[in-house]
């Protein structure tokens, strides 16, 4: 009879993670607030995709993919369709509080199984979460070349408190 083992020492707790990540989140919250209100859904570099558009998807993956992992059941992915700063902060916030809810719920053995996030993309949890900030950072990078093309000068990277 085969047993999962779990692994005697992580190199980031869960804790961490979720404190890493939601340190990211409040820098593209940032980045979101300095969006002129007029621009976020139609301002775009070179065939890129509007910010607020952006900001969306980044909303359609963070709880989903989390709950997904808590509770092995996967909602179909939707962006949404807010069309205001001011929902999408509002979101942002929400998305935020539910994060802080759903991952004490994860299980530590949990980051090592391999899943399928809505249907098609498989890998161990924390590739998938691992994604989900990839993810995030490279658009939150795409909102700040869009910032600075506005002439407003981004918040500092490195600042995620």
């Amino acid at each position: 009879m085969a047993t999962q083992s779990v692994p005697s020492a992580f190199v980031i707790t869960p804790e961490a993670f979720l404190a890493h990540w939601q340190g990211h989140r409040r820098l593209t919250r940032r980045a979101i607030e300095a969006f002129p209100e007029d621009q976020l859904f139609s301002f775009s570099v070179g065939g890129m995709r509007p910010f607020g558009a952006l900001a969306l998807e980044m909303l359609g993956m963070a709880t989903p993919t989390v709950r997904g992992v808590v509770t092995g059941e996967w909602d179909q992915y939707a962006a949404g369709e807010d069309r205001s700063r001011a929902e999408i902060l509002q979101r942002w916030d929400e998305t935020t509080e539910q994060l802080e809810s759903l991952w004490p719920q994860i299980p530590p053995e949990r980051f090592q199984e391999t899943m399928t996030a809505f249907g098609m993309y498989k890998g161990p949890v924390y590739e998938l979460l691992l994604y989900v900030i990839d993810n995030e950072i490279h658009h939150r990078g795409q909102g700040y070349v869009y910032l600075r093309a506005l002439g407003i000068e981004p918040p500092g990277f490195w600042v995620r408190d």
